[in-house]
């Protein structure tokens, strides 16, 4: 869960490094740090607790050297301290490492090595990388190995030794300070990228860093090693055999990755929602055959029409997405279709149908968890697809078939835009498969054409968003917070109550609004905030049963309903009204409020809006 920058040409490294920090801040920010090949043969590094900002103004005006990798953190072994970052030398300052993953035999390996002598200035496990690589590379061996001296100083053999005895996940950047203009990289489980340039060559850990530099990139496979210069790329296998690779074109992301007018990412993106949207539905609607085709998943009637059933694997927001694509498949094809936490999935052991159709949902494409539930099911023999933003992204590639959702670059921890679009990516699946079972033509085309309508209902609830301030000031002050929904809404109310946690840090509590009195009522005590998504739909009585409960015990009531819905209006400390909307469109609706509600409570409490405390945009670690 950390961001990985390189670079070598014949530009100064420093301003390109720094600049590919900022670009990936949002995948790490406890810390960030540099190292910088000197023209005189040494490695300049500098590390600064914080933002990359705090680093940008400790560095000194000049670092000379066009060659160089860096690193934005996000703590897993050892605590938030200069000493920790990255990158991480070897005894003798000739070898600087960067390190995404977590190695998982640290604590032997560790012992080994200090028996022998070494010692460590850090408490991570990437400086075990460092250390191992710098005695392969001295010739001596390490932890009782041997290796032949024509062997010794060959960085390509180091890093293959030392990667023979890590047990985990890496992707990793090392320079060789006697090894000039050339960057060493490794993947197992953690994503890297190559940029390739006009005589200068790139590597990130995300594609959307190299995007102002260069959109030829080659993507990094497990086991698989790199040696970067100028001229390229040359990849090898773990057993140091040459391997061929392929070169992509990376698409042009439709957004702008830059803040505008906007105070903070999360807002910008809450408002570029409309057109996301537009982006996700563009060219996949039939409406005169009231049908989706999505191309990619490259599934014709015949085949979706066996579907057994169909499972979404997604985690937090991905998660909350599935829930409503879920509901959304079983409604209008009418087979059995579930929703699942993706790290829970993966670890069970599942039974898995072959003739069934998974699916994995993430943003980035990176989600560790998500991306260990594919292989879980590959393994087993099941076909599992991926419903993702990042084009040639990990899940993306290890499915080799699925959706992108097409909305643009999200670079606020909290995700906005991309709930909306793993929806609407859901919904066009649920059409397409409907239409192949008891969906009729007139039923299709009722949600085709609702769906083509989307994006104005958006735009004209974000013109008008209602009394959010009033919502803000009950829950600022709350212990707790109570979200609660039904159907579709409670998958609405759990994305809500994720929203207010991560922005604002107050602790909620989500619940399907039927389970409330089966114990989180016992929570509530007057002035308790309760926040209820009941859009006019067939299941808005019943929740508003439930909403007179809570009012009963003295709960302050925000309720998310139905424009033109005086009677619900009426029950509510706090109404905010949404545009009427098809029954199956109403989470894209009705999560907007919930949204900005986290948004200006982060706001009236000083959160980091963009940049939650403990939390990255890409969980690449389990």
């Amino acid at each position: 869960m950390c961001g990985i920058i390189a670079y070598t040409g014949p530009r100064q490294a420093l301003n390109l490094l720094v600049d590919g920090l900022h670009r990936l801040e949002y995948r790490g920010y406890d810390s960030a740090g540099i190292a910088v090949q000197s023209p005189k043969g040494q490695l300049h590094v500098e590390k600064q607790v914080g933002r990359v900002t705090e680093l940008a103004r400790k560095l000194p005006a000049k670092v000379p050297g066009t060659c160089g990798i860096a690193h934005t953190r996000w703590a897993t072994h050892g605590g938030v301290t200069t000493e920790n970052c990255h990158p991480h030398l070897d005894a003798l300052e000739r070898i600087a490492v960067v390190h995404n993953g977590i190695i998982e035999n640290m604590g032997p390996l560790k012992a080994r090595l200090v028996a022998e002598g070494v010692r460590f200035r850090s408490e991570t496990d990437t400086e075990v990388i460092v250390h191992l690589i710098a005695h392969f590379y001295d010739g001596m061996g390490a932890l009782g190995d041997s290796v032949s001296p024509d062997a010794a100083g060959d960085p390509v053999v180091a890093l293959r030794s030392a990667l023979a005895r890590l047990r985990g996940t890496w992707g990793l950047a090392v320079i060789f300070a006697d090894h000039p203009g050339v960057v060493f990289a490794a993947r197992n489980g953690s994503p890297l990228v190559v940029g390739l340039g006009e005589g200068e060559t790139f590597l990130a850990s995300d594609p959307h860093a190299l995007t102002p530099h260069t959109r030829r990139v080659v993507f990094l496979h497990d086991g698989e090693l790199a040696r970067i210069d100028t001229s390229g790329v040359q990849t090898y296998r773990l057993d140091g055999a040459s391997k061929s690779h392929t070169v992509d074109t990376l698409e042009q992301e439709w957004g702008d990755s830059s803040l505008g007018e906007f105070p903070h990412y999360m807002l910008k993106e809450i408002h570029e929602q409309p057109e996301a949207l537009r982006q996700c539905l563009s060219g996949r609607l039939v409406v005169e055959e009231g049908t989706a085709r999505l191309g990619g998943l490259d599934l014709g009637p015949r085949e979706l029409v066996r579907l057994p059933h169909v499972t979404l694997l997604g985690c937090g927001t991905a998660f909350h997405a599935c829930l409503v694509g879920a509901g959304a498949i079983e409604q209008l094809a009418r087979i059995p279709a579930r929703a699942e936490i993706a790290s829970e999935h993966r670890l069970r052991n599942p039974v898995i149908d072959p003739e069934a159709l998974f699916f994995a949902v993430s943003q980035s494409g990176e989600t560790a968890d998500t991306l260990g539930a594919v292989k879980e099911v590959q393994v087993k023999g099941g076909q599992v697809m991926g419903v993702v933003n990042v084009v040639g992204s990990s899940i993306a590639r290890a499915c080799g078939r699925g959706v992108y959702i097409h909305s643009g670059p999200e670079m606020a921890v909290a995700s906005t835009k991309a709930f909306s679009n793993m929806v609407t990516a859901l919904l066009l699946f649920a059409l397409q498969l409907g239409r192949t079972r008891a969906l009729s033509p007139l039923q299709g085309r009722e949600l085709a054409v609702a769906l083509q309508d989307a994006p104005s209902l958006l735009r004209a609830y974000l013109a008008q968003p209602g009394p959010i301030e009033d919502a803000v000031r009950a829950v600022i002050g709350a212990k707790m917070v109570l979200f609660l929904g039904r159907g579709a809404s409670a998958a609405v109310a759990a994305e809500g109550a994720l929203k207010l946690m991560e922005v604002a840090y107050i602790p909620c509590v989500a619940y399907p609004s039927g389970e409330m009195k089966h114990g989180p009522i016992a929570l509530l005590e007057p002035g308790s905030p309760v926040v209820v998504i009941a859009p006019d739909d067939g299941l808005k009585d019943k929740t508003l049963s439930n909403l007179q409960e809570c009012r009963a015990r003295g709960a302050r009531i925000i309720l998310i309903y139905t424009e033109g819905d005086h009677e619900a209006a009426a029950l509510a400390d706090v109404a905010i009204a949404v545009p009427r909307s098809h029954p199956l469109l109403s989470p894209l609706v009705t999560v907007l409020p919930l949204q900005l509600l986290a948004y200006r409570a982060g706001l009236a409490l000083g959160r980091d809006i963009d940049r939650p405390r403990n939390l990255a945009k890409s969980v690449t670690v389990e």
